[in-house]
């Protein structure tokens, strides 16, 4: 898989999305996740992959350990980059996703990369410990969640650039990281909280980065993706 940046089409309807992706006379790296996906149902990965974009579908399982095998097993049969869980669900139910996901990947097709969400880029330190009631600092955390995710045979982790690099110290480079929560330094942040520029993401370390309003929402969204490919792979 290249390592574009991953475009997240955080749209209600196919008419929208096909829309915006018409923009472009090229295949993208895309994010798929739950307000198109609820909305529209699988449908929607076969309308992407017909235009041959390359999809994470981003649903962050979280459930019991079977009904997270089954879930994994059916959508494995779909041609996708990458999918993730949610690394609080436990070691357990993301052996078992990785299990569903092997068991629905056709003969001869190569599985997706199954990541684990670590702490959302719009979770503070102080969320954590008010509402979560995890005390450590909110790197503990997402080291804890990234260590348990590769003991699962996990490929990676969704982060924040801020704990990239750690990830990638304690968990090896071959550990991806795939942070989202990149903006422009112009751009306001939304609800993100942990965020930084394409530049910053290559500096601390992340393999892939996923950008959403800064091109979705921009005057000129062709010109803006191409300036955060230029920042993100660093060219003169």
């Amino acid at each position: 898989m290249n390592q574009k940046p991953f475009i997240a089409l955080d749209f209600p309807t196919w008419e929208m999305t096909s829309t915006f992706l018409d923009q472009f006379s090229e295949s993208l790296n895309v994010k798929v996740g739950m307000e198109l996906y609820f909305q529209n149902g699988p449908v929607i990965l076969e309308k992407l992959l017909n235009k041959n974009h390359r999809i994470f579908l981003d649903l962050k399982l979280h459930d019991i350990p079977n009904t997270v095998y089954g879930a994994m097993k059916g959508l494995a049969g779909f041609d996708l980059e990458m999918i993730n869980v949610h690394a609080a669900g436990g070691s357990v139910m993301m052996e078992k996703a990785l299990e569903g996901l092997h068991a629905g990947t056709p003969a001869n097709h190569k599985r997706a990369n199954l990541i684990a969400v670590t702490q959302l880029t719009s979770t503070t330190e102080e969320h954590m410990r008010k509402e979560q009631l995890i005390p450590i600092p909110l790197h503990e955390s997402v080291l804890h969640y990234a260590a348990l995710a590769r003991e699962a045979g996990l490929d990676g982790v969704v982060c924040s650039p801020l704990e990239s690099h750690l990830i990638k110290e304690h968990c090896g480079n071959d550990f991806i990281r795939v942070t989202p929560g990149i903006r422009l330094a112009e751009d306001h942040l939304g609800d993100q909280k942990r965020v930084t520029t394409p530049e910053m993401a290559k500096d601390l370390g992340s393999s892939y980065i996923v950008v959403g309003r800064s091109i979705t929402s921009a005057d000129n969204p062709v010109a803006a993706y191409e300036r955060i490919v230029h920042d993100w792979e660093g060219k003169e």
